[in-house]
């Protein structure tokens, strides 16, 4: 079929969640809910870690970087999906879809290496524990953070890479509430089975190796420590479960959007929104409610911020 006769596509239309009024004020309501939790919780880690010295360590500086990612994460798509909830025409552009491609996995990719370098400060303080603080110092910990963004980035432009020059010519539907490369490519007007072939391996595979490597890490560590029964590893015991738990929520539904053959619409639909609302609001909830240290913290800082405001 020769390009020149097809009607270029300039902006995508989603289907969106529900046609039911009453469906779309209760997910109103339910992200919403979420979405501005999220961002107060993660937002209160930051403020938290930043202001407390008792938290200046490495574990608590890669927490308060997964806070910052989990607010971008989670405000890539939402803001956007409460929006449409109340419009007839669910529309985006052609450039507001791939810009919602470039930042989604450029923030996935950053956290999935997070995630691998939170896993191996675990290991150092577990394992090594004589050398925790010449291993994780400052200086490794910041060069943890560009590595993670750069990769992050690298990875993002190669899966726009696929789909920026693919001819769309025909429908310009899409059965979502967001953009992304697995539905953007179903309405190319070409052959796109290799392509789809290589977004697997680009995305599915590397998101399954790395959940494989960290759940080995994980187990490791956690057979590490039922060697031991003093408090320390208790407390250890306690931060590595909020690891775990972290860690399913990430990589469960990226294996299921990148590696599941065919999946279910209404399925792919929810963990879509698990993905985009509850995952960012779940992490700083895991984390504080599993962590005393992050708990006296918090209280610390309530102090000083009411005790600022009695003194003005």
């Amino acid at each position: 079929m020769n390009r020149a006769n097809h009607s270029v596509v300039s902006e995508f239309v989603f289907l969106g969640l529900s046609n039911s009024w009453e469906i779309q004020l209760l997910l109103f309501c339910f992200s919403c809910f979420f979405y501005m939790s999220s961002m107060m919780g993660n937002l209160l880690v930051v403020v938290t870690v930043t202001s407390d010295p008792y938290l200046h360590s490495p574990m608590y500086f890669l927490l308060a970087n997964l806070s910052i990612i989990d607010m971008i994460f989670c405000s890539i798509a939402a803001p956007k999906m409460m929006w449409d909830l109340f419009r007839e025409q669910k529309v985006i552009s052609f450039g507001g879809c791939l810009a919602q491609i470039f930042f989604s996995h450029a923030v996935g990719g950053t956290e999935m290496v997070l995630l691998i370098a939170m896993a191996f400060d675990r290991y150092v303080a577990i394992c090594k524990p004589l050398h925790y603080l010449t291993v994780m110092n400052p200086r490794i910990c910041i060069l943890v953070i560009v590595v993670a963004w750069t990769i992050g980035l690298i990875h993002s432009l190669t899966q726009l890479a696929f789909v920026v020059n693919l001819p769309f010519c025909g429908s310009n539907v899409l059965d979502s509430f967001y953009c992304d490369i697995p539905q953007l490519i179903k309405l190319a007007c070409t052959d796109t089975y290799k392509l789809q072939l290589m977004v697997t391996a680009n995305s599915g595979f590397i998101s399954l190796g790395a959940f494989f490597l960290l759940t080995v890490s994980y187990i490791f560590l956690l057979a590490t420590l039922q060697k031991h029964s003093s408090g320390g590893s208790s407390k250890a015991l306690s931060t590595l479960s909020a690891h775990v738990t972290v860690v399913f929520f990430f990589f469960g539904p990226l294996i299921f959007f990148y590696v599941w053959p065919s999946p279910s619409t209404h399925l792919d639909k929810f963990l879509a929104i698990f993905d985009a609302v509850l995952t960012p609001f779940l992490n700083p909830v895991i984390y504080t409610f599993r962590n005393r240290e992050m708990k006296m913290a918090m209280r610390r800082v309530f102090r000083q911020i009411m005790g600022f405001r009695k003194n003005h």
